[in-house]
């Protein structure tokens, strides 16, 4: 029998959090219907053995992958191989869903036909418990959209999107591995081969925010800055192979969407001390490769951001002023 969807759930050293992402998924009305693959990437913790503990008991809806660290890209790329659901949902072992919504979203997937699924989804302050609901109603004005029109109204988060199986599997998806920060290659790559969008008003993610280690946080970012810097160039290289084969509306979607994270990393560049010239120097390199890579992400980014026109504006010199003044206009550093 053919599963409904499969959820691939990215796991490293998560023991902490692994039963509350496990149960979530335990409804009798869906377990039929579901396969959830808990990709253990290498854990030195009880990640697997809990991930066994669900495989014993509901052996029709868990499994566990156990496989040597390469990072969450790795991760997703094991699980697109190894789906046999007709949909494709990411849900990070640190975070959970909502269960009713869950089940009334694998119900209404059986009647689907669009490459894309969108759903609502919720920030949970880790600390506090505080819920922020991040929302998708701008497209609740119709049943299915083509995605030229979608990509228009609103970005389309990994958080909120369920995608089909076979346009993973298909088109041959692959993400960076040994790499953090390919959220953005998992929304952009399949983009050629979206035809169409679905909206379902539901509020399925529970996405858990305030863990200091994770790697959005700025320690986070400053520690793998790198990693964020090969993203952006791998998706500005996507971007320049795009440019003949899509639509205009899908060229402008990768664009802008990469040209957003190209504005994040210069607020990580201006995170650091304005005196550290080692970051100085990345910073004019990262800049230069960008303009050497495409001339329309380059231009882009400098509309994204205000603080890198600035720079460039004054080829850079000045440096530290302008740090410290973009940091203050821009409150970066602030608690």
């Amino acid at each position: 029998m053919e599963k409904v969807l499969t959820v691939t759930i990215p796991s490293y050293n998560v023991e902490k959090y692994l039963n509350q992402t496990l149960d979530s998924f335990l409804d009798e009305r869906i377990l039929e219907d579901i396969e959830v693959l808990v990709v253990d990437d290498g854990s030195k913790d009880n990640t697997a053995q809990i991930g066994k503990e669900y495989e014993e008991k509901y052996p029709q809806t868990f499994r566990v992958i156990s496989k040597e660290n390469g990072g969450h890209g790795s991760t997703i790329n094991r699980g697109i191989e190894e789906a046999r659901g007709a949909y494709f949902k990411v849900v990070d072992g640190d975070d959970w869903v909502n269960t009713e919504d869950f089940v009334r979203m694998v119900q209404a997937l059986k009647s689907c036909t669009a490459e894309y699924v969108v759903t609502n989804y919720n920030e949970v302050n880790d600390t506090t418990g505080e819920l922020t609901p991040v929302e998708f109603r701008e497209f609740a004005g119709r049943e299915v959209w083509d995605f030229e029109e979608a990509c228009k109204i609103r970005q389309m988060s990994m958080h909120a999107l369920v995608i089909r199986t076979s346009v993973l599997k298909e088109n041959h998806i692959r993400l960076d591995e040994h790499c953090f920060y390919v959220d953005v290659e998992y929304i952009l790559f399949p983009v050629p081969y979206v035809k169409t969008v679905q909206y379902l008003d539901l509020t399925v993610y529970m996405y858990r925010l305030a863990v200091m280690t994770q790697s959005v946080s700025i320690q986070g970012y400053q520690r793998h800055m790198q990693n964020h810097i090969d993203v952006i160039m791998h998706l500005t290289e996507f971007y320049e192979s795009m440019k003949q084969s899509c639509s205009p509306e899908k060229v402008e979607y990768i664009g802008k969407r990469t040209a957003q994270m190209i504005g994040d990393q210069i607020t990580i560049f201006m995170s650091f001390p304005e005196d550290d010239m080692e970051i100085r120097k990345k910073f004019i390199t990262f800049d230069r490769e960008l303009k050497n890579k495409s001339a329309d992400i380059y231009e882009r980014a400098g509309m994204e951001s205000g603080s890198l026109r600035m720079f460039r504006r004054l080829h850079f010199k000045g440096y530290t002023w302008v740090a410290r003044f973009c940091k203050k206009r821009n409150r970066i550093g602030e608690d």
